[in-house]
């Protein structure tokens, strides 16, 4: 089978009017009816994005065109779709959404009926179906029919809630970026029994607060409010809040490293993450820790296979199998805001988990280059050192060295970078490292 041009690591992604456009909507909506059998029911939601619905309406037109019925639940956290899809007994969901990148970009991410995102293999398929024009169009009298639901949303904040017990009080701040879960992760915290802070909890395409990216360059007013008021907690949210981050109680954003290895510690059994998670998993799981290709579907197929507790990748987004199959990062901060309100704070539990330098970099790669950069690349990394005593190239290509340090670089999924990540017990390991992968990719630039 050809390889994915439309889908990365998280769906398709890209630019509206030159990457992401109604076409391309309408097309991936009548290849889905096509690979559904030109029947069933899709659940259809979308982010605060501005150009949700032109897509919104194009891909619709496009699963009713082709006889497939369409549930509509409106703006919604991708997680909802997920959930909703389960609960509805859906044949598939899609969301409209691109996550964490600027408003100039949207894209497409599918699910299936339990919840989980469609595999690499089910998204091949569709490409196919897509790039051979496969799709039909029913007869006026077998075209789908459109409902909407806005039950499913009320459904969705009670089972949350009554996935964990927080003692009444405990004072969170979230950020939620403008985005999807503008409208409910406060009211999910709050029918917690949370004291809630809303920052950036207006629903606005532009992002006017904040880039959806959850990370220390744009939570600056989020640790500080933390502070200021003396909240147990902070929590910021990505587009589609499908991702979580925390903050402590002194205002410092959580390592991502550190903070999955704790969530992650809570649960009986094994867990499941990606190449780029670091050392502490290892160091503080009380299972067996699996490693997947980077991509919150990846983790779901070995959760399922293996039968894990739990999963997650180190950007925040995590798996939690005994709610649904699709990341969820309102149920990410619950269970924070539980493990805090029952454990005491969060820069205490976080100073519990080894902690070891790490550099996360990206280097600018265009979505051309990235094959030839990355060609040779496990010969030319294995070259340039001469202690690796392991080489994993399911995702990219991942050195470990005689001294347990570790550097993985692979090609983003979702945006036209290269990423490096590494991990050493020393500083200047860990920079002499960062030197030698930077040095090789320019070279091969």
């Amino acid at each position: 089978m050809a390889a994915k041009k439309l889908f990365g690591t998280s769906g398709i992604r890209g630019l509206i009017g030159s990457e992401v456009t109604c076409e391309l909507a309408l097309n991936v909506g009548k290849s889905l009816a096509y690979y559904l059998g030109n029947e069933g029911t899709v659940v259809l939601g979308y982010d605060t994005r501005t150009t949700n619905d032109m897509l919104d309406q194009a891909i619709c037109a496009g699963l009713l065109e082709s006889g497939v019925d369409v549930i509509k639940i409106g703006m919604v956290p991708t997680p909802l779709v997920g959930y909703a899809a389960e609960k509805l007994d859906a044949d598939a969901g899609i969301m409209l959404t691109a996550s964490h990148n600027p408003s100039r970009y949207n894209g497409i991410k599918l699910w299936n009926k339990n919840g989980m995102a469609y595999t690499s293999s089910q998204e091949a398929k569709i490409e196919e179906i897509y790039s051979n024009k496969d799709y039909i169009s029913v007869t006026w009298d077998k075209v789908g029919n459109l409902s909407y639901n806005e039950e499913i949303k009320g459904q969705y904040i009670d089972d949350l809630v009554d996935m964990v017990d927080i003692k009444e009080g405990l004072k969170v701040v979230i950020d939620c970026a403008s985005g999807a879960g503008s409208e409910i992760s406060p009211l999910v915290f709050r029918k917690a029994g949370c004291e809630v802070t809303t920052l950036n909890s207006q629903p606005d395409g532009f992002f006017p607060g904040r880039n959806p990216e959850p990370n220390a360059e744009n939570l600056q007013t989020l640790m500080k409010t933390v502070v200021a008021i003396g909240a147990d907690l902070g929590i910021a949210h990505d587009g589609d809040a499908d991702r979580m981050i925390t903050i402590d109680e002194n205002g410092n954003i959580s390592p991502f490293d550190s903070l999955l290895a704790l969530i992650s510690k809570e649960f009986d059994g094994d867990v499941v993450t990606t190449v780029d998670a670091g050392l502490c998993m290892d160091e503080s799981v009380k299972g067996k820790v699996f490693r997947t290709p980077v991509g919150d579907v990846n983790v779901a197929e070995v959760i399922i296979a293996e039968n894990a507790a739990f999963g997650g990748e180190p950007s925040g987004t995590w798996l939690h199998p005994d709610f649904c199959m699709c990341p969820d990062g309102i149920l990410s901060g619950l269970r924070m805001a539980e493990l805090v309100s029952r454990k005491g704070k969060l820069s205490k539990l976080l100073d519990e988990i080894p902690s070891y330098p790490n550099i996360r970099e990206k280097i600018t790669c265009s979505k051309e280059a990235k094959v030839e950069v990355m060609e040779n690349m496990e010969e030319l990394l294995e070259a340039a050192f001469d202690d690796v005593s392991d080489i994993n190239a399911i995702d990219g290509v991942r050195l470990t060295f005689d001294d347990g340090s570790w550097v993985l670089v692979r090609p983003s999924g979702t945006e036209d970078y290269i990423r490096i990540t590494l991990e050493s017990r020393s500083e200047d390991r860990a920079e002499e490292i960062r030197k030698v992968c930077v040095n090789i990719i320019n070279d091969n630039l």
